[in-house]
Order: C-alpha cells, then sequence, then structure tokens
C-alpha cells in the first residue's frame, strides 16, 4: 500500500532485495500518514484481540518467558508477531526487526520444545536458540546471533553459557538457509555490503572516543524516551486496540514536519520505516549533510518510541543502529573539517 498509494520508496540496505517492484506513483504526504495510521489500527486490533504479549518489541516478553514462564510461549505468538510486526513496518512505522524475529524464534523453539515434550531446562535453552537464530539470520550476523541469546537475557554483564553452544548451532544454519533464499550476488555478504575502512593513525582513537561518550548520553536518551513514550501510552484513558493507531499517527506527522522543515530532503525520511537507506547513505562517499545527520539521529528516537512505545509491534534496535550509525557519520564530518590530516 505505501509504494503504490503514497508513492513512498524507504530506502534499503545495500545488502537487501526488493521481492516486489511495484509501479511507484508521486510523493503524496498526507496519504503516507493515513496508510501508517491504518497499519497501526489493524496492528493493534489484531495483537490486543489475539495476544497482548505480542505488543511492542516482543525481547522483554521473550525474556520474562524465559525466566519467569519456565521457556514457555504460547503457540500463537509466532505467528501474530510475524504479521503485526510486518503490518507495522510495512506501513512505514518506525520499527527494527531485531525484537519481532527474537520472539518469533523464542516461540518457535517453545513451541519445538513442547511438542518433543522436552524438560523445563531444554525448553528454555530452546527458546534461546529460536532467538539466535532469527537474529543471526536476519541480520547476516551468525557470530552475533550466537551471543544475542545468552547475553541479553541479563541486565548485567551475566552470561547463559548454556545456551551458547546451542545457540550457535541454530544461528549458523539459519544464516545459511536464509542466505540461500537472496539472489547470488547477495548471499553471504553482510547486511550494509562490503564496507572497507583502514585505521592509519593511532590519532583517530581520540575522534571515537569523543563519538563513545556522546552515543552513551545518546543511548540514555534513547531509552529514558522510549519507556517514558510507553508509560505515558499506558495511563491514556482509551482501550489499548487504539494506542498503536494515535502512535504511528503522530510518528507520521512528526516525520513530514522534519521533511518539510529541512526543504523536503528525502534523506530525512529515515525517520520512518527502518531507515537503513539513509544508514547505508551514510557509509558511503556521499554522506548527507550533518544537519540532516543529526536531525535523523534524534528524531529517529522520538518516531521509535511513538510507533513502539504506543504498542506497535516492531524492534529498536534497528532504529538504534540507525541513530548511532547517523550520528557516527556527523561525527566523522565534523572532525573531518578540524583535523583533515586524520
Amino acid at each position: 500500500a505505501l509504494i503504490p498509494l503514497a508513492g513512498y520508496v524507504p530506502g534499503e540496505a545495500a545488502g537487501e532485495h526488493p521481492y516486489l517492484e511495484p509501479t511507484v506513483g508521486a510523493f503524496t504526504p498526507w496519504i503516507l500518514v493515513a496508510v501508517m495510521a491504518i497499519g497501526g489500527l489493524i496492528s493493534g486490533w489484531i495483537v490486543y484481540t489475539f495476544a497482548p504479549e505480542a505488543e511492542g518489541h516482543g525481547t522483554d516478553a521473550a525474556i520474562d518467558a524465559f525466566h519467569n514462564k519456565r521457556g514457555d510461549i504460547r503457540a500463537r505468538i509466532p505467528f501474530i508477531k510475524t504479521i503485526t510486526s510486518a503490518l507495522t513496518i510495512g506501513t512505514a512505522g518506525s520499527a527494527g526487526r531485531e525484537g519481532p524475529i527474537a520472539q518469533i524464534g523464542a516461540g518457535f523453539g517453545a513451541f519445538l520444545a513442547s511438542k518433543l515434550k522436552l524438560s523445563a531446562r531444554d525448553r528454555r535453552i530452546m527458546m534461546a536458540a529460536g532467538m539466535s537464530a532469527g537474529v543471526g539470520a536476519i541480520f547476516r550476523a551468525p557470530l552475533a546471533g550466537a551471543l544475542f541469546s545468552g547475553e541479553i537475557l541479563y541486565r548485567e554483564a551475566d552470561l547463559e553459557s548454556d545456551v551458547v553452544v546451542p545457540s550457535a548451532v541454530a544461528s549458523t544454519v539459519a544464516y545459511s538457509i536464509y542466505n540461500m533464499t537472496l539472489p547470488p550476488e547477495l548471499r553471504f555478504t553482510p547486511l550494509f555490503g562490503e564496507l572497507k575502512f583502514h585505521v592509519v593513525s593511532p590519532l583517530e582513537l581520540l575522534p571515537y572516543t569523543a563519538l563513545a561518550v556522546i552515543l552513551t548520553a545518546v543511548a540514555v536518551l534513547y531509552i529514558k524516551t522510549f519507556y517514558g513514550t510507553h508509560n505515558l501510552f499506558k495511563k491514556l484513558p482509551i482501550i489499548p486496540h487504539l494506542r498503536p493507531a494515535i502512535g504511528a499517527t503522530l510518528a507520521g506527522l512528526v516525520g513530514l514536519a522534519l521533511y518539510y522543515a529541512y526543504g523536503a530532503d528525502r534523506d530525512l525520511l529515515a525517520v520512518l520505516a527502518t531507515g537503513y537507506g539513509t544508514l547505508q547513505k551514510a557509509f558511503s562517499a556521499n554522506q548527507p549533510a550533518v544537519h540532516v545527520l543529526l536531525a535523523v539521529a534524534l528524531v529517529k528516537i522520538i518516531t521509535t518510541s511513538l510507533t513502539i512505545g504506543s504498542g506497535g509491534s516492531g524492534g529498536v534496535f534497528g532504529p538504534s543502529m540507525v541513530v548511532g550509525g547517523c550520528l557516527g557519520a556527523a561525527v566523522g564530518q565534523v572532525f573531518h573539517q578540524w583535523w583533515p590530516e586524520v
């Protein structure tokens, strides 16, 4: 609906491949907002009618199932999460894929374990392996996927060692199978393509240190904004089915306000959908301007908080990559102007 109706073509990462090639019409911003509202409305109705635990980014629900429910996840969750996340992201909601695929993978792992009548301990391991399989495949990072489920289960710097080996096997197999579904030229390539960067001087560590400090502050801002928005929507005196539609509508309006405020620059629309297109451009020699990168990074926090904090189904890790990548590119440009020899 997005592309033919609103004329909006979300940017993609270099390693992604569109499966459909619809006819693209003229960009109609207000139709885009209407499509986002409808997507949020349908997604919200499905989630809160059939599986309320599938709301939001899904990672918290998977962690709760691991620690408090003996790894038990209702069989309907993976299917509900797949549909509602596709609706949210496919209608330009600012969301990522990590949270949904983690809960989807965890759900399938728990379902398989229950059918095999495994113990509670083994069911939890299967659940964690499913999480790793999904993340390793969709981000094309099998090693990261292998470590993901063992690390994300705890707030502190702990690791669930029992799940590492099963998760590594599941992540590697899922990564391999997923790549076989891609066109030959994209198989076994990184999500954002082959990026070749070289450290030529130890002095480069100074800008990286400055970037680390900046990103730490922005990460805190992201977390507080997201959970603050989530708590605010929880207090609204309306049925929860309508909250994702309100959040999606507000996110669309914020995105369009930014778009028009900066002269209708299409790169600014990265604050909607995944935002990977502008992030991919930030990796290239033809980077967006500093003010565009900073605007995308900061406003992406707002649109993601509105989309997912309202109960929309989607992840928060993908948007965080866009936020961090755009900030990194902006800081890099500034330091290059001040210190071109480095």
